[in-house]
């Protein structure tokens, strides 16, 4: 009581009243909250009460915690934003870039994150304050409640293929794969086997569209929890629904670098994989610790995927991940495949690393690397046909 005092008088003093008062002395409440739950999950640390403010704050300065000190360079500041820049950082906004550059070690604010993309990035910030989006309304009932399961199928017609799973409630990323195909029914339920097998249960519900690459977890997730009593246990633990993404890609094919034939993708598989796959994590990261922003078009809820996921209680819920046995869980796993480190067919996948050997080359892991490899391997191959 004595918090929600100090901040109420503090809003007096700041010139608030009646409804305008109320709605700051809340949110300043809410943001005081997940802070205190945020660093308790964290850091570990055993913060049972907050006496006022000012105790708050001590708190925050004996952890190290501030958000006006201490912050980088402007210029290294601007570097890395360049460099983010050069690749899928062109998308970003200065929220989404300013989490980015927090998550890599970088101390700025917002406002500096903003002016500099003003200056290195002026188009962009102009198409992106152009857009508007429309947002559809949703809502899920908690963690671990519904899980939404589907393939990006742009890359396809270059060997690439991407699975990814994200929860409908907190909406935080489980997993995004890129791999030489995503119509394998056994892979598609390794990637679904493993994440079980991480949380130690199963959801209450996954949904994903009519494919047959979905038949296999299907059947597991049903298995899993065919002997539970809830409404939703058995075969109504899956639901099926319709695929919106679908599409193609032809940047390599107007270049004349691509022209879909079987070592073209062999190739694309052994070079870009790695890359692709390390820009796939790096999203996720950045995806789950980004705040969604609260939206009079939904009924939320509002704010980091992380924290959402890991502290339902903050939002009057509860986890639903439901047990199930270990050797349950082994018998699934038993039935799955999972990505091999060969990428490719083991005849493009030898011949490039005796090329790559002779000529002292390494294994790409970055954008441009993985292009000059490509095209270097691409030649050769063609010279030794």
């Amino acid at each position: 009581m004595e918090v929600l005092d100090k901040l109420s008088s503090l809003g007096i003093k700041m010139g608030l009243k009646g409804e305008e008062l109320q709605r700051f002395v809340e949110k300043e409440r809410d943001m005081v909250r997940e802070e205190l739950n945020l660093q308790e999950f964290s850091a570990g640390a055993v913060v049972k009460s907050v006496q006022s403010k000012r105790h708050l704050k001590r708190i925050f300065g004996r952890l190290g915690l501030f958000r006006r000190q201490n912050h980088d360079d402007v210029v290294d500041v601007a570097l890395r934003i360049g460099e983010e820049i050069e690749s899928s950082g062109r998308l970003h906004g200065y929220r989404w870039m300013h989490n980015k550059l927090k998550n890599n070690g970088f101390n700025t604010s917002k406002e500096t994150v903003l002016e500099l993309l003003r200056i290195l990035d002026p188009e962009g910030v102009q198409i992106r304050r152009r857009r508007r989006l429309r947002r559809r309304r949703y809502n899920g009932h908690g963690p671990n409640f519904i899980l939404h399961l589907d393939s990006y199928d742009k890359l396809r017609p270059y060997g690439v293929c991407i699975n990814g799973c994200i929860g409908g409630y907190s909406r935080r990323v489980l997993w995004l794969e890129a791999y030489n195909t995503s119509s394998d029914p056994s892979l598609i339920a390794g990637y679904f086997m493993k994440k079980v097998q991480e949380l130690g249960g199963t959801l209450r519900v996954v949904r994903a569209d009519m494919g047959t690459e979905n038949g296999t977890d299907r059947d597991m997730q049903i298995f899993l929890r065919w002997d539970d009593a809830d409404q939703l246990a058995a075969e109504r633990s899956f639901m099926y629904d319709r695929s919106v993404l679908d599409g193609s890609v032809w940047l390599f094919k107007r270049r004349g670098l691509f022209d879909g034939g079987y070592i073209d993708k062999a190739l694309i598989q052994f070079c870009l994989l790695r890359p692709i796959q390390k820009e796939l994590d790096s999203f996720v990261t950045q995806w789950n610790s980004h705040r969604i922003a609260s939206s009079r078009m939904s009924n939320g809820p509002f704010g980091q995927p992380i924290v959402m996921y890991s502290l339902p209680h903050l939002n009057n819920t509860h986890d639903f991940l439901h047990d199930v046995p270990i050797d349950e869980v082994n018998v699934c796993i038993d039935e799955c495949h999972f990505k091999s480190q060969i990428p490719c067919c083991s005849l493009i996948f030898n011949i490039s690393h005796i090329i790559m050997s002779e000529n002292n080359l390494g294994i790409p892991y970055d954008p441009e690397e993985a292009t000059y490899l490509y095209q270097f391997l691409r030649a050769e191959i063609e010279n030794l046909l």
